[in-house]
């Protein structure tokens, strides 16, 4: 079944990625006249946790009730990417995320996005591995900080960068090691 409930979490996560971008960068748009920024933050903090928590679950689900599919398997990475996209970029324009601290991070992403292409096609599966699952973690509790412009959100956003270059060369390492076998 193509539309399954996974594959709509991932749709749902696809749909607020630009909605976060919107509540982060359009901040004088008319429509939001009268509201402050704070509530702003807010909503967008709140887009982010709903359509992190459907991350959580669609893999959960898919597995668990045997609802996985090529469709999943193409949707929610890209549904991943386009929120952290969404994220970053958006705190970057508002000044809440260092330049560096985000070409680093998503330049990793689509450089491990374009190795599991390439192993995909030599029918290669490699898995994200637990470094992976806590860089994702460290991205979001980074981006929660920012948008919320809470303190230490810069600190956060450092470590996020170093976790997330560290889990990049550990994935690279594991694509060698499988493709020198």
């Amino acid at each position: 079944m193509i539309l399954n409930l996974p594959n709509i979490l991932a749709i749902i996560r696809i749909l607020f990625a630009p909605l976060m971008m919107w509540l982060l960068v359009d901040r004088n748009n008319p429509i939001f006249d009268g509201i402050h920024v704070s509530w702003l933050d807010y909503t967008a903090s709140l887009v982010f946790v709903l359509a992190s928590v459907t991350d959580g679950f669609d893999g959960f689900i898919a597995r668990a009730w045997n609802q996985q599919s090529t469709l999943g398997a193409i949707l929610d990475p890209l549904a991943d990417k386009m929120l952290m996209l969404s994220a970053f970029l958006g705190l970057m324009i508002i000044d809440r995320a260092n330049v560096w601290a985000v070409y680093l991070i998503l330049t990793r992403e689509f450089f491990i996005t374009g190795i599991r292409v390439a192993a995909a096609s030599k029918g290669m599966d490699i898995k994200a591995s637990v470094w992976g699952k806590i860089k994702t973690l460290m991205q979001m509790f980074a981006i929660g900080f920012a948008t919320m412009n809470w303190p230490y959100a810069s600190l956060l956003m450092w470590l996020a960068v170093a976790m997330t270059l560290y889990s990049g060369f550990e994935y690279i390492m594991n694509y060698s090691k499988k493709v020198a076998k």
